[in-house]
């Protein structure tokens, strides 16, 4: 037998709604419409997103390498499976004895950073070879840097060069700014700030913020381009904006003498403060002198001890020595 809501059964057949009403509930039903459309989409795309993830770690363990590597990623960042590095590293290892150097190189990374697995550079030097004798220029840029630093590897800077210069025509920009610096100081080639210049700009364009700084520097001081402290000032912007400390401190000088922008300390101390954050204990050093001398800001010599404190303690020499440093 049908029965009545019991709303219905309670209160009695419910009053004909005026139009308004009607027109307000319809609405509101539209709306609840939309909202549950995108929430089936939502979970279709999550549904879909698992499946795939599943499809992957089938295909894996009947072979594909390739399937290795993306399942591998998949659990690294943990999209539609649980993070877990363990078995990432497992499936970045037998994509990796399967021929993939992408995987080789992550694998690599992991070992050196610890991750899923013990630490072991000479492991992770072993395996960004590999990487890169695959066509992986990650791998490239990674050995190169342990070949520079001589961790887990004979420091060897002629070697080092070769793999930047290798992973860079790779286009692998972060590569190119090394190599830039090389350039730069004359460290393992003949000393051309022209060439360092234009390895910089290319890291840059490549959105690496090193190489935004280190090109900011060389138009500030006119080495290797003509000197532009506009130039200069734009390119520290772009790095600060990514939060590239010594970009933030270095554009705040700027702002603090008013060179290539107008003068201006709340500017300056704005930028000091994140180059501060980013531990840049010089930039600490500049906003405490700011607050000692209520410069920009307001005057507080118990805020400029601390700050001078915390730049010594980020082992900027000045701050320690300075007898201002030591009092509040």
């Amino acid at each position: 037998m049908n029965r009545l809501p019991p709303s219905i059964a309670q209160n009695g057949p419910r009053r004909p709604r005026t139009a308004v009403t009607v027109r307000v509930q319809s609405g509101s039903r539209r709306s609840n419409t939309w909202l549950l459309a995108a929430l089936v989409l939502a979970l279709a795309a999550c549904n879909a997103g698992t499946e795939e993830a599943r499809r992957q770690m089938q295909d894996c363990e009947g072979g594909d390498v390739e399937a290795c590597n993306a399942f591998g990623d998949r659990l690294q960042r943990g999209e539609n499976v649980l993070r877990d590095a363990t078995r990432a590293a497992a499936m970045f290892e037998r994509a990796c004895d399967g021929g993939v150097a992408e995987s080789c190189a992550r694998l690599g990374v992991m070992y050196q950073d610890s991750v899923g697995v013990a630490g072991d550079l000479g492991r992770a030097a072993i395996l960004y070879r590999q990487a890169c004798e695959g066509g992986e220029m990650d791998g490239c840029a990674r050995l190169g840097l342990l070949h520079r630093d001589g961790v887990g590897v004979m420091e060897d800077v002629a070697t080092a060069v070769g793999l930047f210069e290798r992973a860079c025509t790779g286009g692998r920009m972060a590569a190119c700014s090394n190599l830039g610096l090389h350039y730069l100081t004359g460290d393992g080639v003949g000393r051309d700030a022209a060439r360092a210049a234009g390895l910089f700009e290319q890291a840059c364009n490549g959105d690496v913020l090193a190489g935004c700084y280190e090109l900011g520097r060389l138009h500030a001081a006119g080495e290797g381009v003509v000197r532009d402290a506009a130039g200069a000032a734009e390119l520290y912007d772009k790095a600060c904006e990514g939060r590239h400390a010594a970009a933030c401190f270095q554009l705040g000088d700027l702002y603090a003498t008013g060179t290539g922008v107008a003068q201006n300390f709340e500017r300056a101390a704005e930028l000091y403060q994140s180059a501060c954050n980013g531990r840049h204990g010089e930039g600490c050093y500049a906003l405490g002198v700011l607050h000692q001398n209520g410069t920009g800001v307001e005057r507080i010599p118990s805020r400029a001890a601390a700050l001078f404190r915390r730049a010594c303690d980020l082992d900027y020499a000045a701050a320690c020595s300075d007898d201002d440093a030591t009092t509040s």
